[in-house]
């Protein structure tokens, strides 16, 4: 008995432990990052445009190119994933074809995502002829979000109880008004917290934007036109050294906005779990 005892003393040190050194090595990142760059992010920062290739000026243009490259990524991937989600809850039969298309789904979210920027490169900006621009950059973009996408909305309808389907079936509704009636408004919180953790992910990315999008500064005109992202912008910042504090302020502005992402995320998961509690 005493044995047992000490065993699990150890092994609650132990969680306790590790669950200390992730959130440490959180703190000390984020609070690196913020200590250096929060003193040079302004509002002059936030609004000029990049000067002689970034080392001077702010990131105006970068954020805007930024915006349209995850707005076009999450029209395309979005309604894809959500459709997605609904066929292999509500439509597919329990069968092997289902199977390979579930492992289908986790082995792409597994792929690194310098495979899908080489693949976008030859078939989007090669082969179609998009060069790079907006355009090839969201449609890679939008391959790589949308595991994320079915597997969050997926788990969603999954949660909603059988009684809610059954109760719309007693009062005479189709499958499909009580899917776009009852299953999808009732999930929609989960599914809304999957596109907001796409989109957290698809600002994060650097090396497939880099070979689909570009890396031109200056505000699109264009889904056609090169652009350059924030994680782009910060990687070659300082990669090629050019200026140590537009390195940092870049990289404040870009891990605020995630954090901000994934706390509305948790913040609309949790009230979502609150409702079937």
């Amino acid at each position: 008995m005493v044995n047992k005892r000490i065993r699990e003393k150890f092994a609650f040190f132990i969680l306790n432990f590790t669950a200390f050194i992730t959130v440490g090595i959180l703190f000390i990142i984020v609070g690196y990052i913020l200590v250096n760059g929060l003193r040079y992010v302004s509002l002059d920062f936030l609004l000029n445009e990049p000067e002689r290739m970034g080392k001077e000026g702010g990131i105006f243009s970068v954020i805007i190119s930024t915006i349209y490259l995850v707005f076009f990524s999450i029209i395309i991937a979005a309604p894809i994933g959500i459709f997605a989600a609904i066929y292999l809850n509500e439509y597919a039969k329990k069968n092997k074809f289902l199977g390979i298309i579930r492992y289908g789904t986790e082995i792409l979210a597994g792929i690194p995502s310098i495979i899908f920027g080489l693949f976008g490169f030859v078939f989007f900006v090669v082969l179609l002829g998009f060069r790079w621009s907006i355009l090839s950059g969201a449609l890679t973009l939008a391959m790589m979000i949308l595991p994320t996408i079915i597997r969050t909305s997926e788990e969603s309808i999954k949660s909603i109880p059988f009684t809610y389907r059954e109760g719309s079936y007693a009062l005479g509704a189709t499958k499909w008004q009580t899917i776009y009636k009852v299953i999808i408004p009732t999930a929609l919180p989960g599914i809304v917290t999957g596109i907001i953790l796409s989109i957290g992910r698809a600002i994060g990315e650097t090396a497939a934007v880099l070979l689909t999008a570009g890396s031109a500064l200056g505000v699109p005109k264009s889904i056609f036109d090169p652009a350059r992202s924030m994680s782009v912008h910060l990687y070659i910042l300082a990669s090629e050294g050019l200026s140590k504090q537009n390195t940092f302020a870049t990289a404040t502005v870009l891990i605020i906005v995630v954090l901000l992402i994934n706390f509305i995320a948790n913040i609309i998961l949790n009230r979502f779990n609150r409702r079937f509690i």
